[in-house]
């Protein structure tokens, strides 16, 4: 199991506006392209240096190939739709993990 990472770090004047658009637009659209089985999106704890409120979202998909598939096929526009509505308020990195194991 792949777990694709995108931490966010959103400017305050805009924090409530994008927190409701990744729940009700962003994360259903990105699911809807079949590629993820589930996401979820998680505040970071830790204050920032540059100030803004830090998110990590996070979704499951089966391979790398099919994570790759995503790059190829959805990220592009996803990512412009992003920056055409948050512009330089919203820093992104992306990060890929492999699941070894979990425990509950």
């Amino acid at each position: 199991m792949i777990l694709y990472n995108v931490t966010v770090n959103i400017h305050e004047s805009v924090q409530d506006q994008w927190l409701q658009w990744m729940q009700q637009t962003r994360i259903p659209a990105i699911l809807s392209t079949g590629k993820f089985s589930s996401a979820k999106i998680v505040k970071v704890l830790i204050e920032e240096e540059m100030g803004g409120t830090t998110y990590s979202i996070q979704f499951t998909t089966d391979s790398k190939a099919t994570l790759e598939k995503y790059y190829e096929e959805n990220a592009p526009q996803f990512r412009q739709e992003s920056y055409q509505l948050f512009g330089e308020k919203m820093l992104a990195f992306r990060t890929e993990l492999e699941l070894i194991s979990e425990h509950n």
